[in-house]
C-alpha cells in the first residue's frame, strides 16, 4: 500500500445507485411507509460513500504532490452550499405566512445552525433524532450535513498533518484504520452511555466514514477475481436484507448494529459491479443523481404534513413523497447543476465572495427572524395560542439545574417555609401555583426537582444518566436535613411514563429501570419492583414529615399550543384539545392503585387535580381558545393556576 493508482476515479454507477437505495430508504422511513422502520441507515450508507469518495480525492492529491485543501474545500462548497441555502431561503419566506412567532423564532434558529453546518450540534443539545418533537423541526435532517462538512474541514487536515509526519499512502491507511476503529469503539460505548451525542456527532459517526476511506485503499492495492466481487456484492446486499429485517429506532444507533448496514455498503463499493439490475437501472441512476436534492427537500414536506394534521392520510402521503421527487429533480437541474458549472469558472477569490455574500444575506435574515418578534403576521388568536410554548417559569434553568445537584436554594414566595415541592418537570411546571397558594398563607415553598427525575430511591433513568445519583442525594441528605421540621412534602411526579413509556401508544419504551432496563411496555415485573420501590420510599419520608402525593397530571398526546394554533389557521373548528376521562384512567390505572397503597399503609395524603383539569367527560388541554399545556403534558404558567385551590390543602392541613 505504498503507492496508489494516481487516475481519477471514473464516474461508478455502483455508487451513483447506491446514493438512490439510500436517500430511498430515508423517504420510505421518513414517510412512515409501513416495512422500512429502517429506512435511516440511508444516512450511514451516504457517510461510507462519501468516506470513500474523499479519501480518493486526498489520497490521489497527495500522491501527485498537487493536492489542495483550499480547493477540497471551496468543490465541497460548491456542492453543498447553494442547495440548502436555497432550501433555507424558500422556508423563511414560507415561515412568514405559516408560522407563528415561536416556531417562525425556531426556525430561525435551525436555519442559522444549519447554514453554518453546526445543526448536529444544535440538535444533539436539544432533542433525540426519534423524539416525538422531531416532526416539529423543519431542518433536523440537516444534522447529517453538519457531519459530512465537519468530516470535510477535519479530515484533510488530518491527512495533511500525517502526510507530514511520513508521506506514505501505507502510513496514512493504517492511521486511518486506528481512527476508523477509535470512533467505532466510542460509538459503541456512547450508544448506551450517550445516546443522542452518539447519534449526532461526528466523533461517533466518523468510523462509518473511515470505512468508507478504507475501501478505497483496498480497492486501489488489492485485485479481485471476478467471482471474489461478485461474492462481496451478493454478501453486501445480504447485510443490507438482515439491516431492515432487525434493525428499527428502538435500538441504540450506531452502536455496534451500524456494522450491518456499514460493512454492506463497504462490501457492495468494494465489488465495483457497474451493471447490475439494482444499481445500473435508469430510475436508479436518475434518483442517484438527484439524491442529495431530493434528502434536502424531502423532510420539510414529512414536517408539513405534520404541521397540517395529514400525517395519516395517505393520499397525501404518496402526493408528497412524489413531490419531493420533483422538487430533488428541479433543485437539481436549477440549482445545483447551474450554481457548480457558473462558480467553477470563477476565481478562487470570486468564489469565496459570493459564498459569504450568501451566508451574510440568508444569516442576517435567519438571526433576524430568531431575535426579533414581527407583529400582525398572523392573526391574534393565532399568536396568542402558539406564544403558551414559551409560557413557562423563567426560573425553570436556575431551579432545575443540568447538575447532578438538588437546588436548595430555590425558594418560591416569601415568609416562613411552608411546603417543600420534589418531582421531575411536571413538579417544575406547577411550583409557582404551589407558591401562589402558600402566599394566601404568608408561606414559601421550596423546589428540590429535576426533570426527567422520579424521587424513588435507587431508580435509574434512561432520559438522564443523573438521575440515580440525583435521588439518592435528595432522599438521603436533603430531605433528612429538614425532618422534624413539620414542613410537608409534595411530590409531583410523572410517575406512568417510567413504566408505560412517555406515549400512549404501545410502541412507547419505559423510562425507568433499577437493575435491568425493561424492554416491553407496561413489563410487569418492573411494575411491581417500581410500586414496592415508590411505596418503600414514599414512607420513609412520611416518617418525617406530612407526605402529598400528586395524582398524575393529564397528558392530553397531542402539543396543545401548536395544535390549537394550526387548527386556527386552517380553519378547522376551534374546539379545545381534550381527551376523554376514559383515557386517563386507562393510561394510569396502576399509578393510581400504587399510590392508594402508600395512602393506605403510611397515612400519606393525594392531591387530586382532576376536579380542576377535568370534567365528567374530559380532560382539557386547552380552554376557551387558551392552551393550559406548554406542549403535551406539561402545564404552562397560565394552566398551573388551576391547580392552586387543590396545593392550598396544603397550607390549610399545616
Amino acid at each position: 500500500m505504498t503507492a496508489a493508482k494516481n487516475q481519477p476515479t471514473p464516474f461508478r454507477d455502483d455508487i451513483n445507485g447506491l446514493r438512490a437505495w439510500a436517500v430511498i430508504a430515508v423517504l420510505l422511513f421518513h414517510f412512515k411507509v409501513p416495512g422500512f422502520s429502517a429506512g435511516f441507515i440511508g444516512v450511514d450508507i451516504f457517510f461510507v460513500i462519501s468516506g470513500f469518495l474523499m479519501t480518493g480525492i486526498i489520497a490521489r492529491g497527495l500522491a501527485k504532490n498537487n493536492f489542495s485543501i483550499w480547493q477540497f474545500y471551496m468543490a465541497r462548497f460548491r456542492r453543498i452550499v447553494p442547495a440548502v441555502a436555497a432550501l433555507i431561503a424558500v422556508l423563511l419566506i414560507l415561515g412568514w405566512y405559516w408560522l407563528p412567532t415561536p416556531d417562525y423564532q425556531t426556525l430561525g434558529a435551525q436555519s442559522a445552525y444549519s447554514l453554518s453546518f453546526l445543526s448536529n450540534i444544535h440538535y444533539w443539545r436539544s432533542a433525540g433524532y426519534f423524539d416525538a418533537a422531531a416532526h416539529e423541526k423543519w431542518l433536523l435532517h440537516t444534522w447529517s450535513l453538519g457531519v459530512e462538512m465537519q468530516f470535510y474541514l477535519l479530515f484533510p487536515i488530518f491527512a495533511l498533518v500525517v502526510w507530514k509526519l511520513k508521506p506514505s499512502l501505507k502510513v496514512f491507511f493504517y492511521c486511518l484504520v486506528v481512527l476508523g476503529l477509535a470512533s467505532l469503539a466510542l460509538s459503541i460505548l456512547a450508544s448506551s452511555w450517550k445516546p443522542v451525542a452518539a447519534f449526532y456527532l461526528l466523533p461517533t459517526r466518523g468510523w462509518e466514514l473511515a470505512a468508507g476511506g478504507l475501501v478505497y485503499f483496498l480497492s486501489q492495492n488489492k485485485s479481485f477475481t471476478s467471482q471474489q466481487n461478485k461474492l462481496f456484492y451478493l454478501i453486501g446486499l445480504i447485510l443490507w436484507l438482515i439491516s431492515f429485517v432487525v434493525i428499527d429506532s428502538s435500538l441504540a444507533w450506531p452502536s455496534g448494529w451500524a456494522l450491518l448496514p456499514v460493512a454492506g455498503t463497504a462490501l457492495i463499493i468494494l465489488a465495483a459491479q457497474n451493471n447490475t439490475l439494482l444499481m445500473g437501472n435508469f430510475i436508479a441512476q436518475w434518483l442517484g443523481n438527484i439524491s442529495y436534492s431530493v434528502y434536502l427537500w424531502h423532510w420539510p414536506l414529512v414536517v408539513a404534513l405534520y404541521f397540517a394534521g395529514l400525517q395519516g392520510d395517505w393520499l397525501w402521503i404518496t402526493g408528497f413523497f412524489a413531490l419531493s421527487l420533483v422538487l430533488g429533480h428541479l433543485s437539481y437541474k436549477l440549482i445545483e447543476i447551474p450554481t457548480r458549472k457558473g462558480l467553477v469558472k470563477l476565481s478562487f477569490s470570486k468564489q469565496f465572495a459570493s459564498f459569504a455574500l450568501l451566508a451574510l444575506v440568508i444569516g442576517i435574515s435567519a438571526v433576524s427572524v430568531r431575535l426579533f418578534t414581527f407583529e400582525g403576521r398572523l392573526p391574534e388568536a393565532v399568536e396568542i395560542a402558539a406564544a403558551e410554548a414559551e409560557n413557562k417559569d423563567p426560573r425553570a434553568s436556575e431551579c432545575a439545574p443540568n447538575q447532578e445537584q438538588v437546588s436548595p436554594s430555590c425558594i418560591y414566595g416569601s415568609g416562613a417555609l411552608g411546603a417543600i415541592m420534589i418531582g421531575d418537570s411536571h413538579a417544575m411546571a406547577t411550583i409557582t401555583a404551589l407558591q401562589k397558594a402558600g402566599q394566601l398563607f404568608d408561606k414559601s415553598s421550596l423546589f428540590l426537582g429535576k426533570s426527567g427525575c422520579r424521587p424513588v430511591r435507587n431508580l435509574k433513568s434512561i432520559e438522564n444518566s443523573q438521575c440515580y445519583d440525583f435521588n439518592n442525594k435528595l432522599l438521603d441528605f436533603e430531605l433528612p436535613k429538614l425532618a422534624n421540621t413539620g414542613v410537608p412534602i409534595v411530590n409531583v411526579t410523572r410517575i406512568t411514563g417510567q413504566f408505560m413509556g412517555p406515549n400512549e401508544d404501545s410502541d412507547s419504551k419505559p423510562t425507568g429501570y433499577f437493575n435491568k432496563v425493561p424492554k416491553n411496555h407496561a413489563d410487569q415485573t418492573f411494575m411491581m419492583e417500581f410500586r414496592d420501590a415508590f411505596i418503600e420510599t414514599t414512607c420513609k419520608m412520611a416518617e418525617r414529615n406530612p407526605v402529598y402525593i400528586t395524582r398524575p397530571i393529564p397528558e392530553v398526546v397531542q402539543h396543545v399550543p401548536n395544535t390549537l394554533a394550526k387548527n386556527m389557521m386552517f380553519g378547522r373548528k376551534a374546539e379545545d384539545v381534550k381527551i376523554t376521562l376514559d383515557e386517563y384512567y386507562k393510561r394510569h390505572t396502576f399509578t393510581w392503585a400504587m399510590q392508594d397503597e402508600a395512602a393506605e399503609k403510611c397515612g400519606v395524603k393525594i392531591l387530586n387535580p382532576l376536579p380542576y383539569l377535568c370534567d365528567d367527560t374530559y380532560c382539557y388541554g386547552s380552554k376557551n381558545g387558551r392552551p393550559l399545556y406548554y406542549d403535551d403534558d406539561h402545564l404552562s404558567e397560565y394552566g398551573n393556576k388551576f391547580l392552586v385551590p387543590m396545593f392550598e390543602e396544603v397550607f390549610k392541613a399545616n
